[in-house]
C-alpha cells in the first residue's frame, strides 16, 4: 500500500527544469503532521542526501547547500501536496528522489533518517550534459 508517491521524474538536459510531486494517500495521510522533505541517493551509493525540508503550514523551508537557490520546496497547508521545484539542473544532480514525512517534534533541518515516519518510493531524474 503506498504512503507517500513521488511523480514527475524524468531525464533532462543540464539547465532544464523538473517539478517534483508527493502526496500522501489512505493511513499516511491521516498521520502526517510533521515537516516534509525531500532526499535523493546518487547511483551507486547507500546513503540519502537530504536536500529540503518544509515545515506543516509551509510558512518555513530549509535547504541543503548542494541546491540553494536552484531548488523550492513548497506546500500549501498540512493536507496538500509537497512539491519540489528544481531548476538549473545539472549532471550531477542526477539521482533518485525521495520524498519523506518527519515525524512530530523532530527537527526539520536536515531531518535525521530515524525521524522519517514515511517514505515515497522514490522517483529517478537523469540530467545528461
Amino acid at each position: 500500500q503506498v504512503q507517500l508517491e513521488e511523480t514527475g521524474g524524468g531525464s533532462v538536459q543540464a539547465g532544464a527544469s523538473v517539478r517534483l510531486t508527493c502526496a500522501a494517500s489512505g493511513y499516511a495521510s491521516k498521520q502526517i503532521r510533521g515537516c516534509m522533505g525531500w532526499f535523493r541517493q546518487f547511483p551507486g551509493q547507500t546513503e540519502r542526501e537530504w536536500i529540503a525540508s518544509i515545515t506543516t503550514d509551509g510558512s518555513t523551508t530549509y535547504y541543503a547547500d548542494s541546491v540553494k537557490g536552484r531548488f523550492t520546496i513548497t506546500r500549501d497547508n498540512g493536507d496538500s501536496p509537497v512539491y519540489l521545484q528544481m531548476s538549473g539542473l545539472k549532471p550531477e544532480d542526477a539521482a533518485m528522489y525521495y520524498c519523506a514525512a518527519v515525524a512530530t517534534g523532530y527537527p526539520c533541518y536536515s531531518p535525521a533518517l530515524h525521524s522519517i515516519l514515511f517514505w515515497g518510493q522514490g522517483t529517478m531524474v537523469v540530467v545528461s550534459s
